[in-house]
């Protein structure tokens, strides 16, 4: 399994190279075709290199556009087969059906107790009315609201009531 993910991992690296290999090269070549100029004219500013690099590069993105998109889709598509198919069948990263069966998380926690003041299934199904709570404290903790006293409306609002 581990194969498979290096090889993914290379193909990865490929797919990187294979889109930004173009627009590198081509910010090369510019800079050296603007780099002789600028020797041969004898005009040392730095600025001028920018201009064409940037066209020339985002020329290159839009001619070539469709193909780094199938690149990166095709990458895609294989990662999620990978993910989706070839690694749920490997018997080492999926856990048994049974696997419940032979795990106990709570054995501790539960071992012979109940919760306190906590009625049966029985007692609550024959009283539904009832909420089971843990304790009077907790059971006085969720009561009626506190009605709050009607907010008084602004100016405006007042002589709207009023209808003035």
């Amino acid at each position: 399994m581990i194969e498979v993910l290096t090889e993914y991992l290379a193909k990865g690296f490929m797919t990187m190279l294979s889109i930004s290999m173009p627009c590198v090269l081509t910010a090369a070549a510019i800079g050296l075709v603007v780099g002789i100029i600028q020797a041969v004219t004898q005009v040392q500013e730095q600025t001028i290199a920018a201009a064409p690099k940037i066209f020339m590069v985002f020329l290159v993105i839009v001619v070539g556009g469709l193909g780094f998109i199938k690149l990166l889709t095709n990458l895609f598509l294989d990662g999620m087969n990978l993910a989706f198919n070839a690694v749920p069948k490997q018997d080492n990263f999926v856990l048994p059906a049974d696997y419940y069966k032979y795990t106990t998380p709570f054995e501790k926690e539960m071992k012979g107790e109940k919760f306190k003041n906590m009625p049966d299934v029985k007692e609550v199904m024959k009283n539904p009315s009832k909420i089971p709570y843990i304790d009077r404290q907790q059971k006085m903790k969720y009561g009626t609201a506190p009605k709050a006293p009607m907010p008084k409306g602004n100016f405006v609002e007042i002589n709207k009531m009023l209808g003035r």
